[in-house]
């Protein structure tokens, strides 16, 4: 008989683990032990089910072929005892055995093992908030807590739901609860939305979209507690108001299931995940590690991190299973590639942020580039927003965030694959990428940003951020604001300017420029900014030193413009 290999946890990368190990190696003896009653199933795809998308709950714990991945699915194809509502109490190291418990029937035992791979996950941080308990406050860990949640929506008892976290799992389920007519506000004590993923002016963008379909936002706001009557929920109590309910999500965070591995001496990273080597083994070297209870290195900022998603658990246990069978696969790290979509706006970001970048001493220099997802001639394109920052003094790429309607991924994954080899923002500018207008821009959006960021940086043109320029408007009003857009499109969407803004359309600003003043300090508006860079050229070239163009444009503060 295979050398045994015993599994805890199942969800994502200790199934992954267990059926790459099959593949590898007909004879081993492989057990997943599971806590739940599900081996097998796509954890992120359950706010989709709570919105209706995904019909039935067994939609996600099938294969693409429409298998269940239940327990028979894994002794019948895979040939991999899994041993279900089972929970893992101990680990003896020494005798190398894992000591178990039935949770139905109380029956002990112990599982022997050769190697053993932790794949416990991560858990909903249960904040200690008065009220938690009443019926009708809800966590999403499993698929039944999702079921629980549209049961009651189906009932017509959820009209009103709080959703206390405005992070990825917060946002995806306000969209799920517009599609089942329910009436969503999101408690956040964060100061916006997607805290740590975007940066303050690309969430403001998320959040306008966000009140646009009538969800509410109470930012900035710590909840104080849960209150009922009659042991159901009536009200979340926020250190501001009394936000009346019916429902109530609590979604304010992960943290990794690492209690079985503390009691079992083995050691914990600096983020409070299982430290782990490039071969996933952790301080055990017959014991490894892998999915949201592990730990990583960050690509971009050379430091250990805890980013738990289940496209990286997935490639821990393919790695895994491959160093099991005595190859030496190495797990290089993350650069945090992630992506959401909220009432009809995609979010996408990698890397870190500029406030990041700032706070770990980088010098950070970004672009902002409001684009189409296709040529602006081709029908059905839909706008998006991208934010590229790059280092001033390295030129090495840090991250992108881009949001909007459009097509968010192709942009992410093409900056990830940049960050994952280190690469620069020169690199990224002068990538052979693909063109056709049904598909994006002839110089495509990130090239169009990496341009705007490496003119920064090479000092070609002065930008004015989006918070500058209104601030700029109400202190600086001796200044000249120079609008270039046609006529028609200042009677459409007139200057934020009270009147003060000056039209003189691109196309005749050279034949205009002795009647400007070129001793004032000169700000340059259009509809996305790239006239703007035009003809801050221009009067530069014709001896205006004090000129300025606000980044992105009109259209990017006609969409932040409500705070």
């Amino acid at each position: 008989m295979g050398q045994k290999v015993v599994v805890i946890g199942g969800v994502a990368c200790g199934p992954k683990a267990a059926a790459r190990l099959r593949r590898k190696d007909p004879e081993a003896q492989i057990t997943i032990i599971e806590r739940g009653p599900f081996v097998s199933y796509a954890g992120c795809g359950i706010p989709y089910y709570i919105g209706g998308v995904v019909e039935e709950l067994e939609g996600l714990m099938k294969t693409s072929h429409g298998t269940l991945r239940d327990v028979l699915y894994f002794d019948k194809v895979k040939n991999v005892k899994v041993m279900a509502r089972t929970e893992a109490a101990a680990i003896d190291r020494a005798n190398k055995t894992v000591k178990t418990k039935n949770l139905d029937t109380g029956e002990e035992a112990e599982v022997p093992y050769d190697k053993l791979v932790m794949a416990t996950g991560g858990a909903p941080v249960m904040p200690p908030f008065p009220g938690m308990d009443l019926e009708g406050v809800f966590t999403l860990r499993r698929p039944t807590d999702a079921e629980a949640l549209r049961a009651k929506i189906e009932a017509g008892e959820a009209d009103r739901v709080c959703i206390v976290g405005a992070g990825r799992i917060g946002l995806e389920v306000a969209e799920g609860l517009a599609n089942q007519a329910c009436d969503a506000t999101i408690v956040d004590i964060a100061p916006q939305v997607l805290f740590g993923l975007l940066d303050p002016d690309m969430a403001l963008v998320v959040e306008n979209a966000l009140r646009a379909e009538n969800v509410v936002l109470h930012l900035g706001e710590g909840v104080k507690s849960i209150e009922g009557e009659d042991g159901k929920v009536t009200k979340v109590v926020t250190d501001k108001r009394e936000i009346e309910t019916d429902a109530v999500l609590v979604a304010v965070g992960v943290r990794p299931e690492v209690a079985l591995a503390k009691a079992a001496g083995l050691e914990i990273g600096e983020t409070g995940a299982i430290l782990v080597d490039e071969y996933l083994v952790t301080s055990d070297p017959d014991i490894y590690a892998g999915g949201d209870c592990a730990e990583n290195n960050n690509l971009v900022t050379g430091k250990k991190c805890w980013i738990p998603l289940g496209s990286t658990a997935n490639r821990h246990g393919r790695i895994i299973a491959n160093n099991i069978m005595g190859e030496k696969a190495k797990f290089p790290g993350v650069v945090g590639t992630g992506i959401l979509r909220t009432l009809g706006v995609n979010v996408a970001s990698t890397g870190i942020t500029a406030t990041k970048a700032r706070e770990l001493g980088f010098d950070p220099v970004y672009g902002l580039a409001p684009s189409g997802d296709k040529s602006h001639f081709y029908p059905g394109g839909k706008n998006i927003l991208i934010k590229l920052v790059a280092d001033a003094k390295s030129r090495k790429l840090l991250g992108i965030q881009v949001v909007g309607p459009g097509d968010v991924v192709r942009r992410v994954d093409t900056v990830a694959a940049v960050l994952t080899f280190g690469g620069t923002v020169d690199d990224l500018a002068e990538m052979d990428l693909a063109y056709s207008p049904p598909f994006g821009t002839a110089i495509e959006a990130v090239a169009h940003a990496a341009n705007i960021v490496r003119n920064r940086i090479d000092g070609i043109a002065e930008v004015m951020t989006q918070k500058e320029f209104r601030e700029f408007l109400e202190t600086k009003l001796d200044a000249l604001i120079l609008d270039v857009r046609s006529a028609h499109e200042v009677e459409n969407i007139p200057a934020p300017a009270d009147g003060r803004c000056q039209n003189v359309a691109l196309g005749d600003l050279r034949s205009r420029i002795s009647d400007l003043p070129s001793d004032k300090e000169t700000v340059i508006l259009c509809a996305l900014g790239q006239r703007s860079y035009e003809a801050v050229l221009a009067l530069k070239g014709a001896g205006f030193n004090k000129v300025r163009y606000v980044e992105g444009g009109l259209n990017v503060f006609t969409r932040s413009a409500s705070e």
